[in-house]
């Protein structure tokens, strides 16, 4: 078994050697990110992150597409800017921001549906390279093939995911393209009093709105009024029953595909700290409680 420590002393060596820095710097280890490594660096001239990470294509994340939308959302003032990069490792501007927690979303549902308009509006215009679509049903069925080639211990399960995934798939309204971040956790929402700012990229995409919209709702835990007034918003207007319907349909897909980010886990990744187990039951849970209410509200398409 590797030490933590010899991990962490290997680390500092790695981060300490990159050629950015000003003067002595000040190494800490960052909580969070279930997918990837960050620490805070301090030098000279303030704060930094140090992003590590590696393609995994079982989950459908390249990081130079990460890179590549880590800067387009720069040069749209929607995200810190990038310091350096380099094969496995991105360097941030640190913000010295509030992190979101569910609460700070719901307590903020016009700020934050409007900083993601403005990221679907904005970044088709910044991005660059090959297009990369994101449709989560599509992200459903793969997942599905890569836990029945993996023997997931929930392969008995996946005849009724994907049945599900083909329910909730055929109720979406159609919506113009947008490019979407696809990962809205509260987390990847930071505050510095004036403005919001949007990070982490790894699933970043052309998309539907709605996918962001549902993601960052089931998230956060939004009530009905809350998850309504979301879409008034970002829509502004009054959200009509096929929107509200969809959204609703959608917040169900987002619980699966998250269940089932983590079924995938459970086989391939190994986060220090991190019980895939445990997150693959929670989400479970939470879409059991989503669809009950989509059902009661909207019915059954059979």
């Amino acid at each position: 078994m590797v030490d933590a420590r010899d991990i962490t002393t290997a680390r500092s060596e790695q981060i300490a050697a990159l050629p950015i820095w000003s003067g002595a710097i000040d190494i800490k280890p960052m909580v969070g990110g279930i997918s990837n490594e960050s620490w805070l660096v301090t030098d000279n001239r303030g704060g930094h992150v140090v992003r590590f990470g590696k393609d995994y294509l079982f989950h459908h994340v390249l990081r130079d597409r990460e890179l590549m939308t880590a800067r387009a959302a720069e040069e749209a003032a929607l995200a810190p800017a990038v310091e350096h990069a380099e094969p496995g490792v991105m360097v941030c501007r640190y913000l010295n921001a509030k992190t979101y927690a569910e609460a700070d979303v719901r307590a903020n549902v016009e700020r934050v549906a409007l900083i993601v308009r403005a990221f679907h509006r904005k970044m088709p215009h910044h991005v660059s390279g090959p297009g990369f679509m994101f449709w989560p049903f599509h992200v459903i069925r793969d997942y599905a093939r890569t836990l029945e080639n993996g023997k997931s211990r929930m392969v008995d399960q996946l005849p009724a995911y994907l049945a599900l995934a083909d329910e909730l798939e055929a109720v979406q309204q159609p919506l113009p393209i947008v490019f979407g971040h696809n990962d809205l956790l509260p987390a990847n929402l930071l505050d510095t009093g004036d403005r919001l700012w949007l990070i982490d990229f790894e699933y970043a995409g052309f998309s539907t709105p709605m996918f962001d919209l549902a993601g960052l709702s089931s998230n956060a835990s939004f009530s009905d009024e809350e998850s309504e007034a979301l879409l008034g918003y970002y829509f502004d207007r009054t959200p009509e029953t096929p929107l509200r319907r969809s959204m609703a349909a959608m917040q169900c897909a987002s619980l699966l595909r998250e269940a089932m980010w983590s079924m995938v886990s459970e086989l391939y990744l190994d986060a220090p700290g991190t019980d895939y187990v445990a997150y693959t039951h929670e989400n479970l849970s939470r879409l059991e409680t989503a669809l009950d209410t989509f059902y009661s509200q909207y019915g059954r398409l059979s």
